[in-house]
């Protein structure tokens, strides 16, 4: 089963509770059900979807446009079908009225995810890449994600990590994508090099709980990993 229909299970019976179950209930008389398909609703990849589309809407308020730039790449993150759009935008615009503020929103992900760290970075992984979608990551937008991040339980440390992946391309400092020291040896940046590529493959994305139609997350993550480090090979000639 989609992502997409076991929200709609969720939306259906699944006590998630908080201000995404509220979400789901809100908008629960719109969803249509597969009743032939009895997978049990994945708690978790329902929670990291509805807690994404609404932590985006939130974000939109942040620099008080939401461009057309940052629609397409909501859905190009979300894969989401066309069938599926309405669904979609039932959530976004019910989050982006609610009177909850985006705190309670990222405290229940903290709260559901508080054991899966890296779970909690795919969430704001997403919400960069929307951000980002118009070539620019306004001021407003990064200290909304800053304040996410601490939320998550993400140090300041940890986000600018994060957010150096998230720079255009040519700004980009290849040590801070990698998380590592310029002093590093040759032989130490090969071992946390491959250690990255393996904790960042998509099938550990999947095991994670991320579901599958967010997998453009790890794309564009391996991408930034891999030409920083072989901007890095190049300069050191190794």
């Amino acid at each position: 089963m989609s992502v997409w229909g076991k929200i709609a299970g969720a939306a259906a019976g699944l006590a998630i509770g908080g201000p995404i179950g509220a979400l789901l209930g809100g908008v629960a008389g719109h969803f249509a059900i597969d009743r032939e398909d009895h997978d049990t609703p994945a708690e978790s990849q329902v929670a990291f979807t509805v807690g994404v589309i609404a932590l985006g809407a939130k974000m939109a308020k942040a620099d008080g446009v939401v461009t057309v730039d940052e629609v397409n790449a909501f859905k190009e993150v979300f894969k989401v079908p066309e069938g599926e759009m309405k669904n979609v935008a039932r959530v976004f615009n019910l989050a982006k009225q609610d009177v909850s503020g985006f705190e309670a929103y990222a405290e229940q992900l903290a709260a559901m995810f508080k054991n899966d760290e890296k779970l909690l970075e795919d969430v704001l992984e997403g919400l960069f890449h929307i951000a980002k979608a118009d070539d620019t990551v306004h001021p407003r937008e990064e200290e909304f994600l800053r304040q996410v991040a601490k939320r998550f339980g993400l140090s300041d440390s940890h986000f600018d990590y994060i957010k150096a992946r998230h720079v255009v391309a040519a700004k980009r400092n290849p040590y801070e994508v990698l998380g590592i020291d310029p002093s590093v040896g040759n032989d130490q940046l090969k071992a946390h090099y491959r250690k990255l590529v393996a904790d960042n493959h998509p099938d550990k994305l999947l095991a994670r709980g991320v579901p599958p139609e967010f997998i453009t997350i790890a794309t564009e993550k391996l991408a930034a990993i891999n030409e920083s480090y072989d901007a890095i090979a190049k300069e050191r000639r190794i």
